[in-house]
């Protein structure tokens, strides 16, 4: 049965760029993104957390409607979202979330007024832990490419969106959709989830794989704008969340995109006799505005590829 590749990234002292063992992992992310789009990250060190992520989003999806419906942001795609009618998905999300302040203001203090302290700190210290691997395995990308000379822009041009998760439980025996097929359209994605499986991957042949992370480990995907920059080099998974049984299941994303007035451009190392330009420049918040509005008026007909194909 296939299986999406597993990366140990838990020695992050010896993972220096240009040490022996930075050059081993990144070889393996690279092979990992050609192969299947995704793979698992192991890290050690977010265990120490797991009672406490998990133990904090059960306490955030457990507070009244009411409560949870403060939670708003001039972008009509963050703040709180409620499942939508025979639908299992329920989110609360912001941006930002890099910034320790972002949290305790924008949610703590938003769904607290009188504090909430542990939650801060550990939503803090999980976000920490996923932004130093996030900027790792973007670093061994652009590396394996040779074009690591555009890293700082790379990095200083991202957004950090985190979204915590619940899909209620379907009480069924029967496969029930949490989340249709898709692919994303941000740059890189890491998921960290409770013990309650769901998330499946579309091979390149078109099978769908259970993916089934341990404790340790988060899932990382490339998603579309990466893809768009890299020059087609690299492929976004399509994936979906299918699930069964009477728990639900709770995960924490932490989506990175560029920010909006950045102009994602194709490296002109990436193209080439062989490597033709794919994509034009495009500003990704103003694909995003395209996107949605097709979504409204029921008319979606073009993805990202297409939006900016050159």
């Amino acid at each position: 049965m296939a299986k999406v590749p597993v990366i140990d990234f838990s020695k992050q002292d010896l993972l220096q760029p240009g040490s022996p063992e930075w050059n081993s992992v990144r070889v393996q992310v690279r092979k990992a993104l050609e192969d299947y789009g995704c793979f698992e990250a192991s890290i050690d060190r977010v265990l120490e957390l797991r009672r406490a992520v998990f133990g904090a989003v059960e306490e955030l999806f457990d507070l009244p409607l009411q409560t949870k419906k403060l939670c708003v942001s001039e972008n009509r795609f963050r703040g709180y979202k409620e499942p939508p009618p025979k639908r299992l998905l329920e989110s609360i999300s912001i941006d930002d979330a890099h910034i320790a302040g972002n949290i305790e203001q924008r949610l703590t203090n938003t769904l607290w007024p009188q504090g909430n302290i542990s939650f801060s700190k550990t939503m803090v210290s999980f976000t920490e832990i996923t932004s130093r691997l996030e900027k790792t395995v973007k670093r061994m990308i652009l590396e394996s490419f040779g074009i690591e000379k555009h890293v700082d822009e790379f990095m200083n041009s991202t957004n950090h969106h985190l979204r915590i998760m619940k899909y209620g439980s379907p009480k069924t025996s029967e496969p029930t959709e949490g989340v249709r097929a898709h692919c994303d359209m941000n740059a890189l994605t890491l998921l960290y989830q409770n013990e309650v499986d769901g998330l499946q991957i579309q091979n390149k042949e078109g099978e769908w794989i259970n993916v089934m992370p341990s404790a340790n480990s988060f899932v990382v995907m490339i998603g579309e704008s990466f893809s768009v920059w890299l020059n087609g080099r690299l492929s976004s998974p399509c994936h979906r969340v299918t699930m069964k049984g009477n728990k639900a299941r709770y995960s924490i994303g932490l989506f990175t995109s560029p920010k909006g007035g950045y102009l994602i451009e194709v490296p002109k190392e990436l193209v080439d006799d062989k490597n033709p330009l794919l994509f034009k420049p495009y500003d990704h918040d103003e694909f995003l505005k395209f996107y949605y509005t097709q979504v409204a008026q029921g008319t979606l007909s073009v993805g990202l590829k297409a939006y900016c194909s050159a």
